[in-house]
C-alpha cells in the first residue's frame, strides 16, 4: 500500500487533543551525541513534552536476597542505564550501589558477603566480571574476552564462569575465588560452542555442565572439578531440552525437561543412571521456572498458562501441589528463596511495571518491596490484552495478543500496529507496555503482538515448525493469516496497519512489508536480519553455529541458495512503503552491515528510508537518552502514517 510521509508540520496528540506546530530549528529536541541519523526529520519539542509522562516510567527487577541483613538487591534506573540498588525493607528507599555508564547485572553470594557485577562496553556483549567493593568495581576477568557467570558454591567461596579468553570463540569453563583473581583455574576446555556452567554440586566437587545445541536439543554432563573428567548424566543422542536445575540437601536433582513430553515438566534426575522421573501435574501446563527452598522441602514452580504466569508450591516429600491465589494475572520471574523462608520474585502486568515482591510459601501472603514510578500516569488506565487465535494457511493454530484503545475515547475503526518479537525462540506474553501505552491511550492506535510458529511456550513441536531455510517463510505466512483475521475486525481500520519488529522480528518486519505490501502501510525494522547468508557469515564466532541450527547452514550449497532466496535483501528494492531502520553500531548478534546494505539498496532504488544508528549501542538501545529519541522518532513515523496520512 503506497503511502508517503509528510514533513514540515508536526501534529502532536495528547489526552485526545491535537496541537499543530510549524517546525523551526528552535523547536526541535537536541539529538544525543551518540546517535547518527539520516533521511529522517528532527524531533519537535512539542512531541517530547507530549510523550514525557510515558517515557518516565521505571522498573525494579528482583536480583536476590542479601543474607547478611535480609535486604534485597534490585535492578532499576535512576539515570541513563540500569544499576544495582539495595532495598532494606519492603517499600524502603532504593540505595544505589553501582554507578556505571553501562547497564550492569549482578549476583550476590549465598552468605551475603560479596556481589559480583557483569558489564559490557557499548552493548558489545563481551561482558567482564567484577567484584563490587563500596561502590567501586574490581575487575576479575581479562578485560577483553566474553565472560558469563555460572553460579556460586553454597558457602560463597567459589564462582564458576565461562570465558572465550583461550580461543576468542569457545566458552571454556573456569572457577575462581573472587576475593583473589589469581586463583582462577581452567577446569574444562570446550570442544565447540554452546558449553555453559550449570552450577556447583552442594559439596563443591562437581560442576553441572550444559551443552546447548538448539532450543530443543541440549545435553547434561557433570564435571569432576579435581580430575577434569566429564561424564554425561543422560545419553546425549536424543533431542531433549532442559530448563531450571536445583539440588536438594540430600543430593536429589530437581529439574524441568521435555523428556517424554512436548512441553517442559517437573522431575528428578538420577545422577548415576540418568533416569528422569516426572513429578507433579500443575494443571498440565508448561513449567517456566523452579526454585528450591533452603531445606529442600518446598519447590516454587511457575507455569505458563496461555501467556500468564501461575505460581505453585510443591511439597517435595508428599507431592502436594498448592496453587497460589493471592497474585493477579501477570508475569513472574527471577525466583529465589530466602534462607529464612519467603520467596522473592519479579512481577509485572499490563497495569504494573516490573517490581520486586516476596511471598510466604505457607500463608501465601504477598509483600511488595518496590513500587516503580509511572511518570505520574495511573497504570490502572492501561488496557488489558485479549487473546486472538486463528488457523494459519496450513491449519496450524497460531495466536497473539491484541490491545484495543478505549472505544469511548476513540470510536470507530482504529489503526493497528503489529509488533513481532525476536528470537524466534521467544514468546510475547502480555506485560507492561511502558511508553507504547502512548499509542493506545493518546493516539488511539491498537497494538498486536503475534506469536508465529517457531515461538516458545507452545511445545517443542511448535517451536521447530520454522527450522531451516525451507520452512522459514511459513512464519511469514502466519502474518498473512493474522492480517486477514484482523482486517475483518470491524473495530480495526484495515487500510491503516503497520508492522514493526526487532532482531529475528526485524527479518519478519522486512519480509512482511514485502509479502503484504497491499495490506501494510509502513515498516519499522530494528537490528534486523536482512540477508541470512551475510548474517551468518558476520555474526560473532561464539554464536554462529548456534544460529545455523535454527536458520540453516550457509556452507551447504543447497541451503545457501535457499537462504539467499528467502532473504529480504534480494527484493528490498521493491519496497515502496515508508521504511524506518534502526541499528546499534556495536551489535555482535546482527551486525550493522545488515542494516547498511538495506539502506543503500532502498535509496539506490529511489525510495526514502529513515536510518537511526546508536554508536554506543548493541543489540537494542540500552541507554535512556538514545531509547527516548528513538521512541519519539517512531511516534513521528507512525503518527503520520496511521493517524494523519491521507490513505
Amino acid at each position: 500500500m503506497k503511502v508517503s510521509l509528510k514533513f514540515g508540520i508536526a501534529t502532536i496528540a495528547l489526552a485526545g487533543a491535537t496541537q499543530t506546530l510549524a517546525e523551526t530549528p528552535a523547536e526541535v529536541a537536541p539529538k544525543p551525541a551518540e546517535l547518527t541519523t539520516s533521511g529522517m526529520p528532527e524531533v519537535p519539542i512539542a512531541l517530547v513534552e507530549a510523550t514525557r509522562p510515558y517515557q518516565e516510567y521505571r522498573t525494579a527487577s528482583f536480583m536476590g536476597w542479601d543474607a547478611s541483613d535480609r535486604s534485597i538487591l534490585v535492578s532499576t534506573r535512576f539515570g541513563d542505564v540500569r544499576q544495582v540498588h539495595r532495598v532494606a525493607m519492603p517499600m524502603g528507599a532504593r540505595q544505589q550501589l553501582t554507578f556505571e555508564n553501562e547497564p550492569v547485572g549482578a549476583t550476590i553470594d549465598p552468605t551475603g558477603s560479596m556481589i559480583i557485577v557483569s558489564k559490557d562496553a557499548g552493548g558489545n556483549e563481551f561482558s567482564q566480571l567484577y567484584r563490587w567493593e563500596d561502590g567501586k568495581l574490581v575487575l576479575l576477568t581479562d578485560g577483553e574476552s566474553r565472560n558469563g557467570f555460572g553460579g556460586w558454591t553454597e558457602d560463597g567461596e567459589l564462582i564458576a564462569f565461562s570465558s572465550t579468553k583461550r580461543t576468542g570463540k569457545l566458552g571454556d569453563l573456569y572457577i575462581m575465588d573472587p576475593r583473589d583473581p589469581s586463583t582462577e583455574r581452567l577446569v574444562y576446555e570446550a570442544p565447540g560452542v554452546g558449553w555453559f556452567p550449570g552450577g556447583f554440586s552442594r559439596d563443591k566437587s562437581k560442576l553441572m555442565v550444559i551443552r546447548y545445541v538448539s532450543i530443543t536439543n541440549m545435553d547434561v554432563y557433570e564435571l569432576d572439578i579435581e580430575t577434569g573428567k566429564l561424564e554425561p548424566v543422560r545419553d546425549p543422542a536424543p533431542d531433549e531440552a532442559f530448563g531450571s536445575f536445583a539440588e536438594s540437601p540430600d543430593g536429589t536433582v530437581w529439574l524441568t525437561a521435555d523428556i517424554g513430553s512436548d512441553i517442559k515438566r517437573l522431575g528428578t534426575l538420577d545422577r548415576e543412571s540418568g533416569e528422569f522421573v516426572r513429578q507433579g501435574e500443575f494443571g498440565g501446563w508448561e513449567i517456566t521456572g523452579i526454585e528450591l527452598s533452603e531445606d529442600g522441602g518446598t519447590l516454587a514452580v511457575v507455569t505458563n498458562e496461555k501467556g500468564s504466569s501461575q505460581l505453585w508450591f510443591y511439597d517435595t516429600a508428599t507431592g502436594e501441589e498448592r496453587r497460589v491465589d493471592t497474585l493477579p494475572a501477570g508475569l513472574i520471574g527471577s525466583l529465589e528463596f530466602a534462607p529464612w523462608g519467603p520467596l522473592g520474585f519479579t512481577f509485572t502486568s499490563a497495569t504494573s511495571p516490573a517490581d520486586a515482591y516476596s511471598i510466604d510459601p505457607v500463608s501465601f501472603e504477598v509483600t511488595r518491596w518496590t513500587r516503580s514510578e509511572t511518570g505520574g500516569l495511573d497504570p490502572m488506565d492501561n488496557v488489558e490484552a485479549e487473546l486472538v487465535e486463528v488457523a494459519s494457511f496450513d491449519g496450524e493454530q497460531i495466536s497473539g495478543w491484541l490491545y484495543r484503545p478505549d472505544p469511548k475515547k476513540f470510536p470507530g475503526p482504529r489503526p493497528l500496529l503489529i509488533s513481532i518479537h525476536g528470537g524466534p525462540e521467544s514468546q510475547y506474553r502480555p506485560g507492561f507496555l511502558g511508553s507504547r501505552n502512548y499509542y493506545l491511550n493518546e493516539l488511539g492506535v491498537a497494538q498486536f503482538m503475534p506469536n508465529v510458529r517457531g515461538s516458545t511456550g507452545f511445545g517443542k513441536r511448535f517451536v521447530s515448525l520454522d527450522n531451516g531455510p525451507f520452512k522459514r517463510e511459513d512464519s511469514v505466512r502466519d502474518i498473512g493469516a493474522f492480517l486477514d483475521k484482523l482486517g475483518d475486525d470491524p473495530a480495526i481500520d484495515a487500510d491503516r496497519i503497520g508492522v514493526r519488529g526487532g532482531s529475528y522480528g526485524g527479518y519478519m518486519c522486512y519480509a512482511s512489508i514485502l509479502a503484504y505490501d497491499e495490506q501494510l502501510v509502513g515498516a519499522e525494522c530494528n537490528v534486523a536480519i536482512s540477508n541470512f547468508v551475510t548474517f551468518l557469515e558476520n555474526t560473532e564466532d561464539y554464536r554462529r553455529d548456534l544460529r545455523r541450527a535454527e536458520y540453516g547452514d550457509e556452507r551447504d550449497p543447497e541451503q545457501r541458495a535457499k537462504l539467499e532466496e528467502i532473504s529480504p535483501l534480494k527484493r528490498i528494492d521493491e519496497i515502496e512503503d515508508p521504511l524506518f531502520v534502526i541499528q546499534g553500531a556495536n551489535d555482535p548478534r546482527v551486525p550493522k552491515s545488515e542494516a547498511d546494505q538495506v539502506v543503500e539498496r532502498v535509496r539506490a532504488a529511489g525510495e526514502d528510508v529513515w536510518y537511526l544508528v546508536g554508536e554506543n549501542e548493541g543489540h537494542g538501545f540500552a541507554k535512556k537518552e538514545n531509547s527516548d529519541y528513538y521512541g519519539w522518532a517512531a511516534v513521528m513515523f507512525w503518527q503520520d502514517l496511521l493517524t494523519d496520512a491521507e490513505q
